[in-house]
């Protein structure tokens, strides 16, 4: 299983790494143990931590999605549903939470409950398409929500519903708790009960379990689980991943990470009893059947017969936990060893065996034993130690909701937690007989080998449903096809291989003494060429030690005047090759990072979890070379290059990427008016990720303008793609706003809470303070006029209340900016304020269908009468701006400040037109009723329901930026809700 040297270096890798973490640990408990009173943050399960940390590595997508549908069938009642999510995420308070980070440390934090919204839109055709797309939608852990609600309509009396949750705040088992509470709030509500603030039905009144709690008491037993953590630590011992072949050469596209293939061929009743007969004459469950299968499977396949599989435990069996909603999973690896196994009984027998001892350290958290492990709890080629799992599917949970038909709806995210997957299907609610399955990894997997597997896998299943006793088979011969020597003076294997590549129009290696080498490849335009596929290929084909630690994609092989290849010029080349001390900057960078974090500085191709590497410590790695860098890097790319030299090419090369892209954008920049200078100087922009932010990004890199991103830290790694400095920080901290805007030659401050003035208004001191020279531009809004006796709006016009919570900070802000500009070096201020804000973006997207216009997209969703004003009665509307022309405004304005109050309007649209245009683009069978009595304005209140309906006031806008808001192609209203209604 493994060899005396082996051994005793990895047990002395484990004891340096058990030091180190032993003392992180300690620390981050101690902060987090202060932090985790009753009712404050606490700290995060283990399972949680896992989630949390596939989030901040990048590249899971929707893995972590957990979509929940139902067909339900009789008169239902969609804001009858919305009142009954909003008591369910009442009484759990793990469904009102968000996740943030203290000194690199996740806590979580529960939220006020407030009413929980239910999209609905009209049937498409294309219903698989629909619920796909809703449950892929990201979600923002640290601002949440982690709960959507998304309803199609297929007709009056026939509704699919789809609740998308994060699997931080729940699993398989909390479904029935969700589904069983729903239908009792659901009835509820359909009596008029108030789920928000009133008391919830007697079956639910008394308190729920809270999952922080239970994070809470995991946490404090951390110490306890000392003897687990020894008995994983021998048990895994010199344990290897399973060998998983790579997919082969001209096997289709090439896949990312996580994409998924699901195989599923029939499995006759008869053959599934037969397997419950079996594991009932050897004292074993239909699970361990089917895990046992699972092993036999592989072991024909590979060859190998110490395997580690991944299999999925619960505590739900215990009291305090079976009505908790939550994560209360761990993964177990169970390992087993079939030398001398000569049939599937004996098999059998000892994956019962070792399934029952690892259940007895189920308490261990599985991210505790990896990173304990450190680098052996990874194979020499990077892939995890658990990447291959087994399970029996039961029949899929469905709601079940009074006086409705309900039928649970399958929604395939196509996407893999692991690169293998053997599943019987036992039930599947009468839409079939049961099936067995493998799912795949498309970048672990090829089509063909899949096949094979799961053929394999069926035969074996039915054979050993007739005959406990089936034999097992093994292949002939195992190993690399390639050896690890090669004659003088011959190629790589390596570049030979990446050379008769179709997709590979030219490659070369450069090697480093002791270290992996450096792949270099030019493509052939025959075929998408991905580093990843390659490094998969070359792994299937080579030893470990021949493998490339990194393939970097170039345009053109650099070469000397002679024709040879010149290593001076490839990206991070290695320092043999280089000239003598040529290690780059970010290689030093790098180099840097890693022994900050580590503990000791590392040779250039030093493995990053031979060094004792792990997840957070290289989701800190990444945060610290992208704010010091500037460039994009994920954990993901951390743990897939591993060495500090590949981690600088990878930077190298995406400096180049970022450079091609940043001259590609000014190359398509609109042309006319005033030509942009060039320009130096740095300017900060503040709600980055946001609608307006996210265009003012997009125009400032058109003007060649550096830019620094004030974003959350746990949302830095969205932002790092787009190749911009990253200021981590948030309106609640405001040491990390006056860090962001110290040194910045301009601000663009759009930044806002929407909900809590005072945290808006002490961010604005806070920026402020940090400002220092240049010019300050602030995100104001017209809600700052107040309500003014007039319905022409100008800049000149007085505000007059009475003001709107927010529309009253908006103004203190703009007080507190104009009386700080010119002062102590600062430089000019400009207050631009602005309506309603359209534009093709998400955050614009939600705005539409939840904001200030929520109540005309809802009605035209759902097919409802809209209720307007009678046309008598005037014009009524409202301002507003696409986020096109806003932020070709606000960059003007940090180029040339105003000194005082802009308007950035771009028209003005009548509620009769937009709600005509929304019934249209949606297909809508409601209908616009021009026929409201309407108030005065005396009876409207600032932040009533009716405020924004009976809204008549026009707002001139500023003659200073006619240019910059003069609408483009597209840029009118009509032209960009069809644009904002599309995705």
């Amino acid at each position: 299983m493994t060899t005396a040297s082996d051994t005793a270096r990895q047990a002395a890798l484990l004891r340096t790494a058990r030091q180190r973490q032993a003392a992180n640990r300690g620390g981050a408990r101690r902060t987090a143990t202060a932090a985790a009173g009753p009712g404050g943050p606490a700290p995060l399960s283990a399972a949680q931590r896992r989630m949390w940390l596939m989030d901040r590595l990048g590249g899971s997508g929707a893995a972590y999605h957990v979509p929940f549908a139902t067909r339900v069938r009789g008169p239902f009642d969609a804001r009858a549903l919305g009142r009954a999510l909003t008591g369910l995420v009442r009484r759990h308070e793990v469904l009102r939470t968000r996740y943030g980070q203290r000194d690199g440390e996740p806590y979580q934090e529960v939220a006020t409950a407030a009413p929980v919204p239910v999209e609905v839109v009209a049937a498409d055709g294309d219903l698989t398409g629909m619920l796909r797309q809703a449950a892929a939608r990201p979600f923002d852990l640290a601002g949440g929500p982690v709960l959507r609600a998304f309803v199609v309509r297929h007709g009056a009396e026939d509704h699919t519903v789809l609740l998308t949750l994060h699997h931080i705040a729940i699993d398989g088992g909390s479904l029935a708790v969700v589904a069983r509470e729903l239908g009792v709030l659901y009835g509820a509500a359909l009596d008029g009960a108030d789920t928000l603030t009133g008391e919830l039905p007697g079956a639910l009144s008394g308190p729920a379990p809270q999952y922080a709690d239970f994070a809470r008491r995991e946490h404090a037993a951390a110490d306890a689980l000392e003897n687990g953590l020894e008995f994983w630590l021998g048990r895994l011992a010199g344990a290897r991943p399973v060998p998983l072949p790579a997919p082969a050469a001209g096997s289709g596209a090439p896949a990312r990470r996580g994409e998924a293939a699901l195989l599923a061929e029939p499995l006759p009743a008869a053959v599934l009893d037969g397997l419950r007969a079996v594991g009932r004459e050897h004292r074993s469950t239909l699970f361990t059947v089917v895990l046992a299968a699972a092993y036999a499977t592989l072991l024909e396949a590979t060859g190998h017969a110490d395997l580690v599989l991944g299999c999925a435990s619960s505590h739900r069996d215990r009291a305090e936990v079976r009505d908790l909603v939550g994560l209360c999973v761990n993964t177990l690896p169970v390992r087993v060893d079939a030398s001398g196994a000569e049939d599937f009984g004996i098999l059998l027998d000892r994956a019962r065996d070792a399934l029952l001892e690892a259940q007895q350290h189920r308490d261990v958290p599985f991210d505790l034993i990896v990173e304990r492990l450190g680098a052996a709890a990874r194979g020499t080629d990077g892939q995890p130690l658990v990447d291959v799992t087994a399970d029996v599917l039961r029949a899929p949970t469905a709601l079940d909701l009074p006086g409705l038909a309900c039928e649970a709806v399958d929604v395939d995210l196509g996407t893999a937690k692991f690169g293998l997957g053997f599943y019987v299907e036992e039930g599947r609610g009468g839409e079939g007989p049961p099936r067995c399955l493998v799912q795949y990894d498309r970048a672990r997997l090829d089509e063909r080998t899949a096949r094979r597997l799961l053929r394999g896998f069926a035969d074996l299943l039915a054979a050993v449903a007739a005959d406990p006793g089936h034999p097992l088979n093994r292949p002939h011969g195992t190993g690399h096809p390639e050896g690890t020597g090669r004659p003088e003076g011959t190629a790589h294997p390596a570049e030979s291989f990446l050379k008769a590549r179709p997709e590979v129009a030219d490659a070369v290696l450069v090697e480093a003494d002791g270290g992996q080498p450096l792949a270099y490849v030019v493509p052939s335009g025959a075929g998408a060429l991905e580093p990843m596929r390659l490094r998969a290929a070359l792994r299937s084909q080579l030893a470990p030690e021949l493998v490339p630690a990194a393939v970097t994609v170039l345009d053109a092989m650099p070469r000397t005047a002679g024709g040879a290849v010149d290593p001076t010029r490839l990206p991070g080349a290695p320092a043999a090759a280089a000239p003598a001390g040529a290690a780059g900057p970010r290689e030093h960078a790098v180099l840097t990072a890693f022994a900050e974090l580590l503990g000791r500085r590392p040779a250039p191709d030093a493995d990053f979890f031979l060094l004792g590497g792990h997840s957070l410590l290289a989701v800190q790695l990444a945060d610290r070379l992208r704010e010091r860098l500037g460039l994009p890097l994920t954990g993901l790319d951390v743990m897939e290059h591993r060495s500090p030299r590949a981690i600088a090419a990878l930077l190298d090369a995406r400096d180049r990427e970022r450079a091609t892209a940043l001259a590609a954008v000014r190359a398509t920049a609109p042309r006319g008016g005033r030509p942009a200078p060039a320009r130096t100087g740095t300017v900060l922009v503040t709600g980055a990720t946001g609608g307006v932010g996210a265009f003012v990004l997009r125009e400032l890199a058109a003007r060649g303008r550096p830019v620094r991103a004030l974003v959350r830290p746990e949302s830095a790694h969205l932002l790092a793609a787009d190749g911009i400095e990253v200021a981590e920080g948030d309106l609640g901290d405001p040491d990390s706003l006056r860090a962001a805007a110290a040194g910045a030659a301009a601000v663009i401050h759009a930044a806002c809470t929407f909900t809590s003035p005072e945290v808006d208004l002490a961010a604005m001191r806070a920026v402020l303070d940090g400002w220092r020279q240049g010019s300050f531009v602030f995100v104001s809004s017209v809600d700052a006029y107040g309500q003014p006796p007039v319905t022409d709006v100008t800049e000149e016009t007085p505000p007059a209340g009475p003001f709107t919570a927010y529309g009253r900070a908006k103004l203190d802000c703009e007080r507190m900016l104009l009386a700080a500009a010119g002062t102590e070096g600062r430089g000019g201020a400009a207050v631009v304020r602005v309506p309603i804000v359209w534009g093709p973006h998400a955050r614009l997207r939600d705005q539409l269908r939840w904001g200030a216009t929520g109540q005309f997209f809802q009605a035209a969703r759902s097919g409802e009468p809209i209720e307007l004003p009678a046309r008598e009665r005037g014009w009524y509307g409202a301002p507003w701006v696409h986020a096109g022309a806003l932020a070709r405004a606000l960059v003007s304005c940090a180029e040339r400040p105003s000194g005082g109050v802009v308007n950035a309007v771009g028209g003005h649209v009548d509620w009769r037109d937009f709600a005509t245009e929304l019934i249209r683009l949606l297909g809508s069978t409601g209908e616009v009723h021009a026929t409201h009595a309407g108030v005065g304005p005396a009876e409207i209140g600032p932040a009533g329901p009716d405020f924004l309906l009976h809204h008549r006031r026009r707002y001139r806008p500023s003659r200073a930026l006619a240019a910059e808001l003069a609408g483009r192609p597209g840029e009118d209203w009509r032209s960009v809700l069809a644009a904002m209604l599309e995705h």
